[in-house]
């Protein structure tokens, strides 16, 4: 007999997996692939779509033809920020263009000349200005800068819902998408902002779907969802399967903090501190804050492992220690600097003092960095708490087998209990529990 299987496919920046799970949502089978990048019209490095297409219908057809399995149900994670743009003939138009491909500072100009200082528009769309990271602004340049391609677009999709366009051939927007710092939103009016009426994008933008209406594989009886931003799919499993408040700390180069109890406005202040809003798949808003932790982390683990001539993997086996422990949570005058986050207590005065010679082991430096990067994770925790009575913290990516890590944050955090996420795989059991809403996976 034919074991019946949900098929995930999780689309990353780098990694493009393949997930089955059964009927109780356990991992079965899973592959994983990369592609090479290409270069787009301007030269930039951007996603091979004709590559990645090709593998997903590669991948149903295999596991299609594979008697061992009986697929009941699809969906799609997929990062955010990225638009396909379809013809007349639903064929895409314009590359995959990369988000991390430096926006025109003319066409930002323009945009400020026609709808005034990018502040008000950020706080108003909950999505800081970060130039093609807001997809709306992907739209605009494409309007003012390659208007000739803009003009053959009909329709533009999120990268989640183009995929599942593949296989259901159905044209829909969904929640996750518009809500992820596209500044398309007004989360105040819940609606499009009015800027993409004027701009006549609102034409290009298929009706939404709520993420509870599924789609189907024409000609068959398999669910098929809309696609989901994967930050989203990864709060699923911790909304369905928690009723009293909490926290997500997710945590990797990236790490963001959702909190899907506050649906307080966006305040000039929060934007500033670089907070945003997503919508959840049923258009509910999130708040959330961002910090660079894995980024700032992974580059000092190189200075530090070259000063004290150690392996970059020597961190892994650093054990807590509760006279270095003790000694870093004394310190109250900041040591390090930051290259890539922006914070009051960086100056110029200690990037050009920082003395890796005050620290006598590795172990040591470590210890004071892990406390000083808690120091800036506690302060994005509390922005996003505003009030809001939680005492759960769930903490999932990257850190949570950082026991040093959870010691210090717990240490600061003294009225929450800091849960290391036992969910593997979260943006893909998310997107599975979408198109399978009777199955919890227990954790």
């Amino acid at each position: 007999m034919s074991l019946k299987v949900t098929a995930i496919f999780d689309i990353g920046k780098t990694n493009k997996k393949f997930f089955l799970f059964d009927e109780n949502l356990h991992e079965v089978y899973q592959e994983y692939i990369q592609f090479p990048q290409i270069v787009d019209d301007d030269g930039y490095e951007c996603e091979d779509l004709h590559a990645i297409e090709n593998w997903m219908l590669k991948m149903y057809t295999a596991i299609s033809e594979n008697e061992k399995f009986k697929v009941q149900a699809i969906n799609f994670s997929a990062y955010g920020a990225t638009m396909i743009h379809l013809d007349e003939s639903l064929k895409p138009i314009t590359p995959l263009y990369n988000y991390t491909k430096p926006y025109p500072a003319h066409i930002l100009e323009l945009f400020e000349k026609k709808y005034g200082e990018l502040q008000t528009w950020s706080q108003q769309t909950a999505s800081p200005a970060l130039g093609m990271l807001n997809a709306g602004l992907q739209l605009f340049w494409l309007k003012y800068h390659k208007p000739a391609m803009f003009g053959k677009i009909r329709h533009s999709l999120f990268l989640p819902q183009y995929v599942s366009f593949l296989f259901t051939n159905k044209l829909v927007s969904e929640y996750t998408g518009i809500g992820c710092h596209t500044g398309m939103w007004d989360f105040e009016h819940n609606e499009y902002h009015s800027w993409i009426y004027k701009e006549g994008f609102a034409e290009l933008l298929p009706s939404i779907n709520s993420g509870n209406e599924l789609l189907n594989i024409p000609g068959t009886s398999i669910k098929v969802g809309a696609g989901i931003h994967d930050s989203s799919a990864a709060l699923i499993p911790y909304v369905n399967n928690n009723s009293e408040p909490f926290m997500l700390l997710s945590t990797g180069t990236w790490s963001i903090c959702l909190n899907p109890f506050n649906s307080t406005k966006l305040t000039k202040e929060e934007l500033v501190q670089d907070c945003l809003c997503y919508l959840q798949p049923d258009g509910k808003p999130v708040k959330a804050s961002r910090l660079f932790l894995g980024n700032e982390y992974n580059g000092w683990i190189k200075k530090l492992s070259k000063h004290f001539a150690v392996e970059e993997s020597f961190h892994t086996k650093v054990l807590f220690d509760a006279v270095l422990f003790s000694k870093a949570a004394n310190m109250l005058t900041p040591l390090f600097y930051w290259e890539s986050i922006v914070h009051p207590n960086n100056e110029i005065t200690r990037m050009t003092n920082m003395e890796l010679t005050r620290f006598d082991s590795f172990e040591e430096a470590y210890h004071h960095l892990i406390k000083e990067l808690v120091d800036l994770q506690v302060e994005k925790v509390l922005l996003v708490l505003n009030g809001k009575k939680v005492n759960k913290i769930f903490l999932d990516g990257g850190f949570i087998d950082n026991h040093i890590f959870i010691n210090m944050l717990a240490e600061k955090l003294p009225g929450f209990q800091i849960i290391p996420s036992q969910i593997p795989l979260g943006s893909a059991i998310g997107a599975a529990m979408a198109v399978n809403k009777e199955s919890h996976p227990i954790f």
